[in-house]
């Protein structure tokens, strides 16, 4: 009993230090992904200034990134295991920060397209990829905290874009170059310079990490190791990855994710124009107003993850955060500038709340062989909302000279994915461990041949 009693104070001595050490660094990454990926919201009108890209260019080529993202998901998750965690999020992070350095020297549309899609292809796997490293570091019971932690940088990250791109486009003129080339340049060269970086500090297995103590080291591996087995299929049945592609609960959370995907990313490229309508705002103060739904989402992703943990099913939070979303996605629509900023912020509490939410209902009931790809291809499919949003609001701004037709259709989205959330498998949280396990098992999420 004492022998049982000091493996489970290893194990949450272990998973201590990893949220201590390793999830920082997973973080700074996560705000240089975000920066990298959205400064073209902030550079959108320098941009149809000084290059000619309209507004429907600009939504195709926001979008574009989402396609060779989806493309080149899969492969990378492949690569991904076979090289590592370390290796491959390194090779991740220096490649997207040396595409988005180049986007300073875009010239013309067909540039702009090109390099966004260079940029997609670059971060494909990033996400998918952390997530399984949790898998592979944390025990389940940490992992929907791990995740919401680390998604909520995603957050901290577009608060403080604002702020960083406002300031860095204030630049024009220095040096000889334009605002847009300092913000796209700068964002690019600091990804280069943390990717390396991480190299050094990321440990790819727990074995390797050198602050653990063989003791936490081995309490820690068995207790991953024991999770894997719990997991396996009844009657020992093999894994067929490609059936679990067309499972329909898969499906179900690909559509699911896509709506919130619309809705995150609707925001992450045209918030800076909705708030330009708001009269006597310049570059400095869109920046910093473009932060304040993102801050508002930081502190109710705080509270729904408190929430979370304490709650035995995560779907019926799931929902409340996608009719948060709708809600105030529709009262943006119809309300006057200043006033649709305030609505977009509970939109933003919503639909941001909704992504960590979102992720441990996978997280917990995959079977560790399908997990990786599983989670990409969620991912993936999933993103596709960030093609559809740019490029649909692009089109609706371009022909109408208004993005609020598309609010009302992401308010939609939103309102059609609560729905779909009951239709949802679960593995609850109230039984004794060996119910849960037995529950998992009978019904993996796309486990059986």
């Amino acid at each position: 009993m004492k022998s049982a009693d000091n493996a489970v104070s290893d194990v949450a001595t272990a998973t201590k230090k990893f949220f201590k050490r390793v999830l920082p660094i997973m973080l700074v990454m996560l705000v240089c992904n975000q920066l990298n990926r959205s400064n073209i919201g902030y550079a959108q009108d320098h941009l149809q200034a000084d290059v000619g890209i309209g507004a429907a260019a600009y939504g195709f080529g926001a979008g574009l990134f989402f396609i060779a993202y989806a493309i080149f998901e899969l492969p990378s998750n492949v690569m991904m295991e076979k090289y590592g965690a370390k290796v491959w999020l390194t090779r991740i992070m220096i490649s997207w920060g040396i595409v988005s350095f180049l986007m300073s020297f875009v010239q013309n549309e067909t540039m702009f397209y090109v390099l966004r899609f260079l940029l997609g292809a670059a971060e494909a796997g990033f996400f998918p990829a952390v997530i399984f490293y949790f898998a592979r570091w944390v025990p389940a019971g940490q992992r929907g905290k791990a995740t919401a932690i680390f998604i909520a940088g995603s957050s901290i990250a577009a608060a403080i874009s604002g702020p960083i791109a406002g300031m860095l486009l204030s630049l024009h003129g220095a040096l000889g170059l334009r605002g847009w080339q300092w913000l796209f340049g700068f964002e690019g060269a600091l990804s280069v310079v943390v990717g390396m970086a991480v190299f050094f500090v990321l440990d790819a297995r727990i074995k390797d990490a050198k602050w653990l103590s063989p003791a936490e080291k081995g309490a820690l591996s068995r207790a991953i190791s024991d999770e894997d087995a719990q997991h396996t299929t009844a009657g020992g049945a093999k894994i067929n990855r490609w059936k679990m592609l067309l499972n329909p609960q898969i499906l179900l959370l690909c559509g699911i994710y896509f709506s919130v995907q619309l809705s995150i990313y609707a925001n992450t490229f045209w918030l800076p124009s909705i708030i330009k309508q708001i009269p006597g705002t310049t570059d400095l103060t869109v920046g910093f107003l473009s932060s304040i739904p993102w801050v508002c989402a930081v502190f109710a992703m705080y509270f729904a993850a408190k929430l979370q943990d304490k709650a035995k099913s995560k779907r019926p939070l799931l929902v409340v955060a996608l009719l948060v979303a709708a809600v105030g996605t529709f009262a943006a629509a119809i309300a006057s500038p200043v006033m649709a900023l305030v609505f977009l912020a509970i939109a933003a509490m919503g639909f941001k709340s909704a992504s960590p939410l979102f992720w441990t209902i996978p997280q917990s009931g995959l079977h560790p062989m399908i997990l990786a790809p599983a989670i990409a291809s969620i991912n993936s499919l999933g993103n596709l909302g960030g093609f559809v949003a740019p490029f649909g609001f692009g089109i609706i701004k371009e022909q109408t000279g208004s993005v609020i037709p598309g609010l009302f259709a992401l308010a939609a989205a939103s309102t059609i994915a609560a729905g779909l959330v009951y239709f949802l498998k679960e593995r609850r949280t109230d039984g004794a461990p060996g119910q849960v396990e037995e529950a998992a098992a009978q019904e993996p999420v796309g486990s059986r041949a």
